[in-house]
């Protein structure tokens, strides 16, 4: 209610702009020196109404900070409207913020520790900024200005063209003055945004475990690794975690744009994730981060959605091999093995070994070659990938698969276990100068061979985004609905891989396992989106914002 009735208020202060009643009221003198109160009056209630509708976002998130400068708007606004007499805005200001002094309680948020410095920062360099440049074209070309003003009243101009008034100098041109003026107010808006940006914003803490915490996750991983393929990305170095009150069950997250981004299933006993997930939440709630999850299974879906109050929506499916079952006999199997058989002779040869069983040397040999095949500092995934390799220290059980041609190592995969019997895909990998096709289908193949003897009896592959919705709209018929959506999902595929990984996975014959993204509300989505997107790393906030955010 909060939300909605700040969000009105606003766009009532924005309307009342174009009401000519409220012009004519606020034609008063004024002491300080501008010539009447109705320019200032306008410009002040257009930023106030703007602004309100920003701090709505603020308020529904139940942040401390946004209703604190809510308050202070609404008193600004009520005493503007009570200047120009305009008696039905005035009222329901008023109403507003009696309804926000009651509930002051329900806004518990705390803010980003630094965002007061770092608001103030970016007001100073802008107001600063656009004061010199608005400055240095009054006093450049003094020939385009109407007589001789004095550096008081160019000082003056150059200071109120910041709030959108106009000052004392006259122009001879009438485009010179419209720039001055816009290139003025622009840099004022871009203070007040980006300012309210950075003061409202949710803390984005650094991603880090503590040592114990690594460890328990650990331990929760020995214990109860099995039920989740995606479990053990918990130990990636850019996630955090939080535990339930038994330390029985834990969640591990991310926090981006706002988003806390946990992946797959809770970590640890099922019986203790309702308490991990109400520690999860509660985090939310304390902090004013948006809770999402991404890529859980369907009973990690259903947990989600009773103890968390989150909606589903099918993200796509795990494919999943049963090593015991699993031939390359047959005639489905015909496109394999026939890849398979064309590398084997080219003169390929593969090598299936736990990290470490691998000598140091070699171990060192091949993150070099992972990290030049790689090209760029980090792997890309999140919910899907470990984002290191060549670690035996932290990662002993990792499974590593490797074809050589002619001593040199040509391609390479990595899976992270899977509880005590399974393997999780973690790095697909290979040298991008090699011509030949089947490299990965070799590997996979060995890798399934050699199963029996790791003790290993399923292996989780890719994970396909959107397989049913590919496979639905293929089907004799489907709807225009589903064969439309299909179709988008191909056009996609250009330069995503989305159907790619779903024909390449469908080749092995897997189990498909459906995975789901958690979010609270619809309205989060596309700001769930851009999180996930860069997580994942395709992607995500503007790099301009991020270099902004790590100088703070």
């Amino acid at each position: 209610m909060a939300t909605w009735a700040v969000r009105l208020i606003g766009l009532l202060a924005v309307l009342s702009l174009i009401t000519p009643l409220w012009h004519r009221r606020l034609r008063v003198e004024l002491w300080f020196g501008v010539p009447t109160a109705s320019e200032a009056a306008l410009v002040i209630t257009g930023v106030a109404g703007v602004g309100l509708v920003m701090l709505a976002t603020g308020l529904r998130r139940g942040k401390r900070r946004a209703w604190q400068l809510t308050v202070a708007v609404c008193v600004v606004l009520l005493v503007m409207h009570g200047i120009g007499r305009h008696a039905v805005l005035a009222g329901a200001v008023a109403l507003v913020l009696a309804g926000l002094l009651g509930a002051r309680r329900e806004f518990t948020a705390v803010p980003d520790p630094v965002g007061r410095l770092a608001a103030a920062r970016v007001v100073l360099q802008l107001v600063g900024g656009g004061f010199l440049l608005e400055l240095a074209m009054l006093f450049v070309r003094p020939s385009l200005l109407v007589g001789n003003p004095s550096t008081l009243a160019r000082v003056e101009h150059a200071a109120l063209a910041l709030v959108g008034v106009s000052g004392p100098v006259g122009f001879r041109v009438d485009w010179v003055d419209d720039l001055t003026a816009a290139l003025g107010l622009s840099f004022g808006v871009a203070a007040v945004l980006i300012g309210g940006y950075f003061l409202l914003r949710s803390g984005e803490p650094r991603p880090s475990k503590t040592s114990g915490e690594d460890a328990a996750v650990r331990g929760l991983l020995a214990q109860h690794g099995r039920g989740d393929s995606l479990g053990y990305f918990a130990l990636r170095d850019d996630k955090a975690v939080v535990f339930s009150a038994s330390g029985k069950a834990a969640v591990s997250y991310r926090v981006l744009a706002a988003v806390a981004l946990a992946s797959g299933d809770p970590l640890g006993d099922v019986e203790a994730w309702p308490g991990a997930i109400t520690e999860f939440v509660a985090l939310c709630r304390r902090y004013g981060w948006v809770p999402a999850v991404l890529g859980c299974s369907e009973p990690g879906a259903k947990a989600w959605t009773r103890h968390g109050g989150l909606d589903a929506l099918e993200l796509g499916d795990e494919a999943v091999v049963d090593v015991a079952t699993f031939s390359v006999q047959g005639r489905a199997m015909r496109n394999v093995r026939q890849a398979v058989s064309r590398v084997r002779r080219a003169g390929y040869h593969t090598q299936v070994r736990r990290l470490a069983d691998i000598p140091g040397s070699e171990l060192t040999a091949l993150r070099a070659t992972v990290e030049g095949w790689r090209g760029t500092p980090a792997e890309r995934g999140f919910s899907m990938a470990l984002s290191r390799f060549g670690h035996p220290e932290c990662d002993p059980d990792v499974v590593v698969v490797s074809a050589t041609l002619e001593g040199q190592v040509r391609a390479l995969l990595a899976f992270v276990p899977w509880g005590p019997d399974g393997l999780s895909l973690d790095l697909m990998i290979r040298d991008a100068s090699m011509p030949e096709n089947g490299l990965n289908e070799l590997l996979i193949v060995d890798l399934l061979a050699a199963c029996r003897g790791l003790e290993v009896s399923r292996v989780s592959l890719n994970f396909a985004v959107f397989r049913a919705a590919l496979e639905r709209g293929q089907r004799i018929g489907a709807g225009p609905v589903a064969r439309l959506w299909a179709r988008c999902l191909r056009v996609a595929s250009r330069w995503w891989q989305i159907e790619t990984l779903y024909r390449f996975n469908a080749r092995f014959d897997p189990s498909w396992v459906p995975r789901f993204l958690m979010f609270a509300a619809v309205r989060d989505l596309p700001r769930i989106a851009v999180a996930a997107f860069e997580a994942e790393g395709y992607g995500g906030r503007p790099p301009l914002l991020l270099r902004l955010l790590r100088r703070r």
